[in-house]
């Protein structure tokens, strides 16, 4: 325990959301090994009493480890801020991670916001979610991200993915060459995604693969090469398969954080961008406190 007079938490630790939960922490652990060795000595610092029984051997640096827990399901997304950075408006990633532990709780995990090269803002953000103690997931849910499957793979790579079906499906349209397909080829991804089994999801999908070989090649191999990567909820129970199988629920976490960015326009600096989005995800935080569980029937921890 390291020495302070003050445990109370200041108003800029406050502000600063999410970033401040480490100190706050460490202020409040401080705070009860204080309180704790009070009680033991039957006296306060410094204070002589005929009820005291020792004496305090004084301060040194201690650092505690904490353990996040374990999260069966990991969702990941981005997007992107206005920052100014010398002088210039330039696009920062705002990442942000949240989880479903084994009893169905969704968690807000953590957020990063950097102008760094995409994968390795990817991967120092996923090496410090496992440094903090994440740990027992069973699938990551995203979408491509520019840098996140190499970052994934690096941090991760024992874990099943999940690529997100609702962007996948929205990717398809730049691979048809008229517009009145649109219809038909969504109604034949779906039917895979819908599919009541990964088996029958891969014959339906090599049999788009068959249908577009020839009218639309660039179709077929888009097919080919992506949609394999949308089947892994399969693996896991029928009740849990619509809530894993896209980031809809970072979607709706991303909108109530634009809907506050877009008053700012451009951000300062990164670290602005971060206190109000980590304000913002705190507030989501504790309505899901108190909400229901995410994901009902069959435990997660099968």
């Amino acid at each position: 325990m390291t020495h302070r007079n003050n445990y109370t938490f200041s108003e800029d630790l406050v502000e600063k959301g999410l970033e401040a939960v480490p100190e706050m922490m460490r202020v409040l652990i401080n705070q009860a090994m204080q309180v704790e060795r009070s009680k033991y000595l039957q006296a306060d610092e410094y204070e002589r009493t005929e009820e005291r029984k020792g004496h305090a051997n004084g301060y040194k640096p201690k650092t505690v480890r904490t353990r996040m827990g374990e999260i069966s399901y990991l969702y990941v997304n981005a997007r992107y801020e206005k920052v100014r950075e010398a002088g210039q408006v330039r696009d920062a990633a705002v990442l942000v991670a949240s989880g479903i532990t084994p009893e169905g709780e969704r968690q807000i995990l953590g957020v990063s916001v950097s102008l760094s090269e995409h994968e390795t803002h990817w991967k120092a953000f996923l090496k410090g979610l496992k440094d903090r103690g994440l740990n027992g997931m069973k699938l990551i849910i995203s979408d491509d991200h520019e840098g996140l499957g190499a970052a994934r793979r690096a941090v991760f790579g024992s874990v099943p993915w999940q690529r997100c079906q609702f962007h996948l499906q929205q990717n398809a349209g730049a691979y048809l060459p008229k517009q009145h397909m649109r219809l038909e080829v969504a109604a034949d991804i779906r039917s895979m995604f819908n599919a009541p089994d990964r088996k029958t999801a891969e014959e339906l999908l090599q049999a788009a693969i068959q249908k577009y070989a020839v009218s639309v090649p660039h179709l077929s191999a888009w097919l080919e090469d992506n949609l394999s990567e949308v089947f892994s909820f399969f693996d896991f129970p029928l009740e849990h398969r619509r809530t894993i199988r896209t980031t809809n629920s970072l979607e709706r976490i991303n909108k109530e954080i634009r809907k506050r960015t877009r008053v700012v326009g451009v951000f300062p600096n990164e670290a602005s961008c971060l206190r109000l989005s980590s304000a913002l995800l705190m507030e989501i935080r504790v309505e899901w406190q108190i909400g229901k569980h995410y994901c009902a029937g069959k435990s997660l921890g099968y």
